[in-house]
């Protein structure tokens, strides 16, 4: 092991996966002059769904990250028309005091902040953001298919299922960056770096890599919910359901089912999310987890419903998906990181949706490892791939718990969410008091404190010569 360690010698971070979360962490390396090359299966980017939202604390960490990460979002989300998230009974309504309306009784209400908890095309936004990557810091049509860390020689291999390899080794000007120990791999014709991270989504294959094919922790579950989900136009919207509630985040609960709306594209379209519990196994052809659907699917499903998420349901388009709640709470991951490998994002910790949170904490993981790989760059003494090894101890410290936590409590409030939960059940106190603590507990995050514990904690590792 070299004593001391050549400070010319740049980190090159290999980021798996284009979607919104590699291209955050590819933004907040690019602002803090550290290398980095995206990999991206696709031929070109996209993102896959329609809406998404960003809790107030995922707005802190975008700006922490790069401030132009957050001036995208703005451009691109749509204001609520209140500052609240309301969550109202979608099943009952009494027709006598409220004939041939669309009423919904109030159940909860929580104050998201000034222009908080807002939501937009995942398309627009991710369109916005590549915008800002040098083009040739982006590889197409790139499928991860092994990667093998080289101790001894300092280098990564990465191989790609066209059969392209890449390599680079860790003593001249260019060293990417993997984190796995595979069992296989050459070292002559491959992608070689100094550290990978993995943020290839839900159905990972950095995570396969990273802990095999038969690991429990390399496929994620079915939550025994699927989701309709689809876009409204606007002026439709508010003929059917007025000005306040279209315009605004809803969440209208029942049993066994409910729906998510608010309003996206600069108000032009209202977002529809709509939860069915199915006792079954999903079983969509070819192991997709989407599945065609129509309208009168959707309709028959929240057909006991009231007038209002009925209405909702008869907007839709003719033809829609079926979207499979996958996540890794009964199996996750024992770690973030192996070796210089890790994972980030869902590849690391998938929620089901119910906190619209999932992307948020993706983000704050960006914020740490793009702090972590800035700081690997002036550490001195020991080899390039102890401090590598050292940051990805550091990050899987930090986000851990947090992140775990977030998986569980999203299919906690699931259950509330379509009053399956033994304790709150339809109680509306209840029901409040475990929304808002579970809610705050993500809003009210401290991202600049987490970079602080994240310097502090890599800083100690170092400074003690061992990452343990």
């Amino acid at each position: 092991m070299p004593a001391t360690l050549a400070v010319d010698q740049p980190v090159h971070v290999a980021i798996v996966g284009g979607g919104i979360i590699g291209v955050v962490l590819a933004l907040g390396l690019l602002k803090r002059d550290v290398n980095f090359t995206i990999y991206e299966r696709a031929p070109a980017f996209r993102e896959i769904g329609a809406g998404i939202g960003f809790t107030p604390n995922a707005e802190r960490a975008m700006i922490a990250l790069d401030p132009s990460i957050h001036r995208v979002f703005k451009k691109v989300s749509t204001p609520n028309t209140e500052d609240w998230f309301q969550w109202v009974d979608g099943y009952n309504h009494d027709d006598t005091l409220d004939p041939g309306g669309v009423n919904e009784d109030l159940i909860f209400k929580l104050y998201c902040g000034k222009r908080g908890f807002e939501g937009c095309r995942r398309q627009d936004f991710l369109e916005g953001l590549v915008r800002l990557i040098p083009e040739e810091k982006i590889r197409y049509g790139k499928s991860i298919e092994s990667v093998a860390d080289a101790e001894d020689s300092g280098q990564v291999l990465m191989r790609f299922q066209d059969g392209s390899t890449s390599e680079a080794d860790v003593g001249k000007n260019r060293s990417h960056f993997l984190l796995f120990h595979p069992p296989t791999g050459e070292r002559a014709n491959g992608h070689v770096s100094n550290s990978v991270i993995g943020c290839d989504g839900i159905r990972s294959r950095m995570r396969r890599i990273m802990f095999g094919e038969k690991h429990p922790a390399s496929h994620p579950s079915y939550t025994h919910k699927f989701a309709f989900r689809g876009l409204i136009p606007m002026d439709r919207a508010r003929a059917a359901l007025g000005d306040s509630k279209a315009s605004t985040r809803f969440m209208h609960l029942g049993p066994d089912a409910h729906a998510l709306t608010f309003p996206v594209a600069m108000g032009t379209f209202m977002n529809v999310v709509a939860f069915v519990t199915d006792a079954g196994e999903w079983d969509a052809e070819g192991g997709k987890f989407t599945a065609p659907a129509t309208r009168d699917d959707a309709v028959a499903a929240f057909a006991g419903f009231g007038p209002a998420v009925r209405a909702i349901m008869g907007l839709l388009p003719d033809q829609l998906d079926k979207w499979a709640i996958f996540d890794t709470r009964d199996h996750p991951v024992p770690t973030y990181m192996q070796g210089r490998l890790g994972l980030a994002g869902d590849a690391a910790h998938a929620a089901a949706p119910h906190h619209g949170a999932g992307a948020g904490h993706g983000v704050e993981d960006a914020l740490v490892l793009a702090t972590l790989m800035k700081a690997v760059e002036s550490v001195s003494v020991g080899s390039r791939a102890e401090a590598i090894r050292t940051a990805l101890l550091t990050y899987n410290d930090i986000r851990y718990e947090r992140t775990q936590w977030l998986v569980d409590s999203s299919r906690v409030v699931g259950e509330l969410f379509e009053w399956q939960d033994e304790h709150c059940g339809r109680d509306p106190d209840k029901f409040g008091r475990e929304i808002e603590w579970r809610s705050h507990e993500i809003w009210d995050f401290n991202v600049d404190d987490m970079v602080r514990d994240t310097e502090e904690q890599f800083s100690k590792r170092v400074q003690a010569g061992c990452p343990c």
